[in-house]
């Protein structure tokens, strides 16, 4: 499982930085792709933070469904709320992160 150890202060930032996102991606049907992964990774390469919405998903698999993303995609799921879910992974070179932490 990916760690990456984010302080409350953090993950609230992050919280607020993706309220202004829109979707970037969304999981429907056809669940949880390679194709899918592989677009998550260009997506967290690109901005670092990712907006997901679940299409069609009960209510109780979001959560195992967020657990697996952040697992098989290697990023830190910062929060969901409703149909939508925030992820984030820290580019690993500091001259091209968009995102500075608090």
């Amino acid at each position: 499982m990916y760690e990456f150890p984010l302080t409350g202060a953090q993950r609230t930032f992050l919280r607020g930085l993706g309220q202004r996102l829109e979707p970037a991606l969304k999981v429907g049907k056809g669940g949880l792709t390679p194709a899918f992964y592989s677009e998550l990774q260009k997506q967290l390469r690109a901005h670092e933070l990712v907006k997901l919405r679940f299409l069609g998903v009960e209510r109780d698999e979001r959560a195992s469904l967020c657990d697996e993303i952040a697992d098989q995609g290697r990023c830190v799921c910062v929060g969901s709320v409703g149909h939508t879910a925030l992820f984030y992974r820290q580019n690993p070179e500091p001259a091209e992160r968009s995102i500075a932490l608090p």
